[in-house]
This record gives structure tokens, sequence and C-alpha cells, in this order.
């Protein structure tokens, strides 16, 4: 909706608000001021303007060790060392937090004077107020902080737009990140009537060089990304002056675990819109009971009366299946959590349902490193769709950036949305019609129509529809690709089983997910097969490594794309591609993507981890 100063609103009707309308055009910076004051509640149970992403992570423990190595670890004289330990973070926030002696000790600098807050981030002052009055003890911030950034309240303003009430703890943050995170929590766009829906989103730490974690007392991000897990609800309220409220409850963090939150706040939202802040106060508590996350761990949690069974993978970069966990033939997504694993509530398949098809040609594209705009209806739908992929992409790592639901103000966009082509390995997920002419020129776009009233907004909740929703004519839903041509073969069994599933019951589909899902890792396994092959002829034999001795400076050989073509047609792949020149211009391909860097740079330190062992064991 264009901004006019001059509308007449009935108030009677539900918000119809283009949040696109709502900008923050104030360059200053501030330091986010939250002094709580008491609260007797107990629980009752890097930055960098450069688009590339940091290499994906290994989260720590035991890096997987690849196949190719087996010849070394059968000789007894080799192990896999962990490459990398798991940091809980536990420095704290800007906050007055309780001494031994029940003294209140401030946190926040004295030493700049607060400047007045952007429009679009100006708290209202009574909720404000409540959410400081909150208090954490430094040994339960501590431990909290080993799983979150904190929980922010997020309110629409009909004057401002989106505001960051407030985050409990309180959290250093830059304007732009408050401004970004406000936006970020809320659709972009009318949803429904009356409901609730979650969805997810990912932005860029906005903390300078000149600005340290140390000094503003925030815990480390592990890649340069803030992980946002929103609850967002519209209700009547008499005492708005719209008649209507819409707010948003979002889970910050560091962790790049989709299904994990958005289970967690899908249990929280609908108590926090039911209890308030009371709740907030015992969710945090709740969270700083657990265990710090550790690799390749399965935990049992409890979070506010409700007891999940949580599996960590080892890396970031490890596929999380069902018939590989410990949960086995008891999985049920409902009790069980694969924490990186997408969200399988609602049953992913019925999202992709315009382009089962297709799914061959995506994963392609998601492999090769190509660039992937994905319109939807709702941020729901684009985050679990935006999420499904990146899993796709295990366990080759994540080269591009991801974006589960990308709005016009994110501090990006200008930088992921221009004129030029887009940058290897995007997966841009957008509902403002606004992208759909803006990234015109990009080479595949995914849309999953507009408006429908079939759609499934929610992820654990429900929603009624609005009175000024319209049917979408489906007529630009699907997948549209203007470059690229497939080269594997359709599984047309499987795409039949799943076109009936999409007819069945919920049950049915949840199923078809999952087989879904393992038949894609299945084809990535396959691809992988003949680079390991061809890496095992690079690595030092344990005959080498014997006469090497302790002096030795043992490494793998050279990567050679001609020498690695070469065993590929030798030995062939168990990937059904269409035609042997497909094969090899697929292969061709993929060593020109950034992603193959990254793949490679990760063998060569593994097996740099295991020579090292193998020698001190001499």
């Amino acid at each position: 909706m264009k901004s006019n100063d001059n509308l007449k609103l009935d108030e009677a009707d539900a918000i119809e608000v283009d949040i696109g309308d709502y900008r923050n055009n104030q360059d200053d910076l501030y330091i986010s001021h939250h002094v709580p004051t008491s609260s007797r509640l107990t629980s009752p149970i890097s930055s960098s303007s450069d688009l590339s992403p940091s290499p994906s992570p290994w989260y720590g423990g035991t890096p997987p060790v690849p196949s190719y190595l087996d010849s070394l670890r059968a000789s007894g004289k080799a192990s896999a060392t962990s490459l990398s330990q798991l940091s809980s973070p536990s420095s704290s926030s800007h906050a007055l937090v309780r001494t031994g002696n029940g003294s209140k000790l401030s946190l926040v600098s004295n030493t700049l004077p607060p400047p007045p807050l952007p429009r679009s981030v100006q708290p209202a002052p009574k909720r404000k107020l409540e959410i400081e009055g909150l208090v954490i003890d430094p040994s339960v911030l501590e431990k909290l902080r080993r799983w979150i950034l904190g929980i922010a309240v997020v309110e629409f303003d009909i004057d401002h737009g989106p505001v960051v009430e407030g985050i409990f703890p309180p959290l250093f943050l830059l304007p732009a990140e408050s401004e970004n995170i406000a936006f970020s929590a809320f659709p972009d766009s009318l949803q429904f009537d009356q409901g609730s829906q979650v969805h997810s989103f990912r932005i860029r730490e906005q903390i300078s060089s000149s600005l340290s974690v140390e000094e503003l007392k925030r815990p480390p991000t592990k890649d340069g990304f803030i992980y946002g897990f929103s609850h967002f609800t519209q209700k009547k309220d008499a005492s708005v002056r719209r008649g209507y409220r819409q707010h948003s409850i979002v889970i910050l963090t560091q962790y790049q675990y989709p299904a994990f939150y958005t289970y967690l706040v899908s249990i929280f939202g609908p108590l926090y819109d039911t209890h308030g802040l009371p709740m907030l106060e015992s969710a945090c508590h709740n969270i700083a009971t657990w265990r710090g996350p550790s690799p390749g761990q399965t935990m049992e949690l409890g979070f506010l009366g409700t007891v999940l069974y949580l599996e960590i993978p080892n890396t970031i970069d490890e596929q999380q299946l069902t018939e590989t966990s410990s949960f086995k033939e008891k999985y049920d997504p409902r009790l069980h959590i694969l924490a990186s694993s997408p969200p399988l509530i609602p049953p992913p398949i019925s999202l992709f349902q315009s382009c089962l098809a297709q799914l061959w040609s995506i994963w392609e594209c998601i492999v090769l490193c190509e660039p992937i705009l994905i319109i939807g209806s709702s941020p729901a739908q684009t985050s679990q769709a935006v999420w499904w992929f990146r899993d796709l992409l295990r366990p080759l790592p994540l080269a591009g950036d991801i974006r589960p639901y990308f709005t016009m103000q994110d501090g990006d966009h200008a930088l992921l949305v221009n004129k030029l082509p887009p940058k290897a390995g995007v997966i841009l997920g957008v509902t403002n019609p606004f992208f759909e002419k803006s990234c015109s020129h990009w080479p595949h776009i995914l849309s999953f129509g507009r408006n429908s009233e079939k759609t499934d907004h929610s992820i654990m909740g429900k929603a009624s529809p609005s009175r000024g929703t319209t049917k979408s004519s489906n007529s630009g839903r699907g997948w549209k690709t203007k470059t690229h041509k497939r080269h594997i073969s359709k599984d047309r069994v499987l795409l039949k089983q799943l076109e009936a599933a999409c007819k069945g019951n919920e049950q049915t589909r949840l199923n078809a997910s999952v087989a879904l899902r393992g038949h894609f890792c299945s084809r990535t396994r396959d691809f992988l097969a003949p680079l390991s092959r061809y890496l095992h002829t690079l690595i030092p034999s344990p005959a080498e490594v014997t006469s090497a001795g302790a002096s030795g400076n043992l490494r793998m050989k050279p990567f050679n794309s001609k020498h690695f073509i070469a065993s590929l047609k030798a030995n062939g792949s168990t990937l059904p591609f269409r035609s042997l020149k497909q094969r090899t211009d697929f292969y061709e391909r993929w060593l020109r993507t950034p992603t193959f860097g990254l793949w490679l740079g990760q063998q060569e330190q593994i097996v740099h981890v295991v020579l090292e062992e193998s020698i001190r064991r001499l």
C-alpha cells in the first residue's frame, strides 16, 4: 500500500499495511541501552561488505573422514582428530545483573551518551519498560548464550512500522541490525484476518572491526550471520487504533539449526501470546538449564512442559538422515528433531507440488552453485523452501548466500538485488511483488503462486483467511529457467509415488517428503563418489607414510582436473546421467564453482590432520 497522509482507514477492517512503506532513512548509529530492574519470577520447569560468505563452518567435533582414507585407517596408523571445538558463547550483555550478595551491577557503558533512536526502531515506552524490568543472573546468562543470543519482541506501530520493543536478555545491536530484525520478523504483505505463522530469516552481522565482540559484550556468531526464527501473530484487539494487533516473537541465534529453532518458537510463540512477558523469562530459564550443544550428541530437552529429543550434527555440512540417526525407526518429526534438517511440518512435498517433475533440475542448479529466486505468498513458504534446498546440498559446503526470507529493507538489498548478474550460489526467498520485476533477469525462478486460499501459511498454527485475499490464477507457479538443461535422469517411479502422495493425508505426505529427501541425499553421494575415488589416488599410501618417518612433510598431491576427467571416463559414475557427454559437462562445470574450492580445501585439511596423526603414531 502506498503511503498517503490523507488516507482514511476503517478500523473494523483487517490491517492491510505494506511493510515496504516503512523505511529508516536515518544514518545515526546508536547503542541499544537495555537497563533492566528486577523480577522475581522463577521458571516453572566479522562483518564485511563482501557478499562472499564465510567458508561453511565446522561447528566442532570430529569431521567426517572420507571413505578414500579407509586404507590408512585400516593400517592402524591414522585417526581423525577434531579440527575445531564447538564454542559456547558466554559473554554477558548490557544489563543489570545480580551479584552474589544480591546487589545490582551495571554492565552498560557510560562512555557514550545514547543518541535518539531512529523512528523505525523507536520502542513503545510501556512495553519497553516491562522488558527492561526483567533481570537475569550472570551465571544463567552464560548458560543461555550457549544456545541463543536472545528473544526479541517486535510490535507493529501504525506510525513507525515494525518496532523492536526489546530483547531479553539484553543484546547490543547496531541500528541497521535492529531495523533488519524488525522488518524480517513480519510478513511484508497481508497473510490472513486472524492467525499465526512461523518463518525464519538470516541477516548479516554488522559489527565492524573497530567494535569487537569483547568490547560490546556480544556473543560471536559462527559464520557472520544472525539467524532469526519468528512467530508472527495477528489478532483483533479493541485497544489498538486499527482494531488489530500484529506482533512477532523472534528467537535470535548463532546456529544454523532450522528444524530445532522452528519447533522451539512454534511452542513458545502461542504461550507468549497467552501469558506475555512472564513466559519470556520462563523460556530463557528453561533453555539455560540445558547442557551446551555438542557435535554428534543426542539430547533430551525439557521446554515449557514439552519434552524434545534433539540430535546435533557432527558438522554443519553433515546431512542428518532418519535412517542413520539415533532415532532410527522410532523417528517422529513432532518429537524427534534433527537439528540441521529443514522443517518437516507441514510436509514440504505439498509446497513443491507444482514443480515435482522439475526437482531434479533444481537439484542440479543447487549443486552447480546457480542463483535461484524463490517467490512465495508467505515467509513460511519461502523459508521452508530455502532450508530444504540448502539441505539438499549436503554434504557439500555452502559457498553461496542463502536468505530464507529477504525484504526490501535488508541492508544487503542493493548488493543482492541489482541489474548485475546475481552472485553464484545465492538462494533468495521473497514475497514482495517488487522482486519479480527487479529480479526478472535472474536465470532461475521458482514461484509458489500468490494468495492461494489453499496455501498453508503456518508451521504449527492456524489462520483464518483474510477478507481481502483473492484466489490466485496460479499461472505464474512453478519452475522457470532461462539457461539450464537437465543432465541426469529423473526417477519416474518415485515421481509417480510423490504425485499420488500429494493427494493423501498429512502422514502420507510426510513419509513422501522424507523419502524425497533421502533420494536426493543418495544422488549427492553418487555425485561425490568419482571425486572421492580420484582423491584416493592423491593421498600418500601407508607405505609412503612409514618411509617418510617423523621428519616427513607429507600432503595430498595437487588436484588435476584433466586427470580427474580421465578417471571419470575410465571408471564411470553411478549417478544416472542422460549421456556420457552430459556427465563430463556436468563435472567440468562443477569444478569451476566456488563450492568445489571449498570442498577441496576441506578434504585437504582432513587429509593433513590424518597424515599428521599417522606420523605421530610411528
